[in-house]
């Protein structure tokens, strides 16, 4: 089977993988756009983690004038409502489903999996992980909004996986009130969900690090 390529980070290359992460970038980069963050997350030296950063396609994107770049799917309006490719944006959902499964192939149990997401990859993450079949141990959304919430079918597996989703008050790329707006949207279809809001824009800060490192730990050391 051919798998989108990834770049991939252990957290204790001395010890065996018993967790994976999988982190999708936004709009324009790549694999090695998060990877650095692997160390700042400070892990506990006895949790061996897998980190694997796939690299979106290159396709055509319509808010950029058609320009060919990185990308998880086409945007076709930068409004509120973010009208996207949605054939393209399961299509990417299902690629990551299918490095879930390589990782389940390699030793790691659904239940140790998270799936992160930044901006448009936080859009695939949600489609991913709550339409995959088994259970994970939760979803960690960075800045992005729930694009396919009015046709995603949550699986029972992932009806209450943890989700913690993190967003910039001030920021001009993707509107707060997306997150908020999706927050509120997995609420009400009963799921676990938790929201952070930090003082910056359309990136990521070392208080919201701190926080994921914590997160990222209970959800795998439960």
């Amino acid at each position: 089977m051919e798998y989108l390529p990834c770049v991939e980070v252990l957290s204790q290359s001395h010890l065996p993988v018993v967790a994976s992460v999988i982190w999708l970038h936004g709009l324009g980069a790549d694999g090695n756009d998060f990877a650095p963050l692997v160390p700042e997350l400070r892990l506990p030296k006895d949790l061996s983690v897998r980190f694997i950063f796939p690299h979106a396609p290159q396709i055509p994107v319509t808010i950029n004038a058609g320009y060919v770049m990185p990308a998880w799917y086409d945007i076709l309006e930068m409004n509120l409502e973010r009208k996207v490719d949605e054939t393209q944006l399961v299509a990417s959902a299902e690629a990551v489903q299918s490095l879930i499964e390589r990782e389940i192939s390699r030793g790691v149990a659904s239940e140790n999996i998270i799936l992160v997401g930044f901006s448009q990859g936080g859009a695939v993450a949600y489609h991913a992980g709550l339409t995959y079949a088994k259970p994970l141990a939760g979803l960690l959304i960075l800045s992005s909004y729930f694009a396919t919430h009015a046709s995603a079918s949550i699986d029972p597996a992932n009806q209450h996986t943890p989700i913690l989703i993190q967003h910039g008050s001030r920021d001009p790329v993707v509107s707060e009130t997306l997150g908020q707006r999706a927050y509120r949207l997995l609420q009400d279809r009963g799921c676990n969900v938790n929201y952070e809001s930090y003082p910056m824009e359309h990136t990521v800060c070392m208080e919201q690090v701190a926080s994921m490192s914590k997160w990222i730990q209970a959800v795998l050391l439960k």
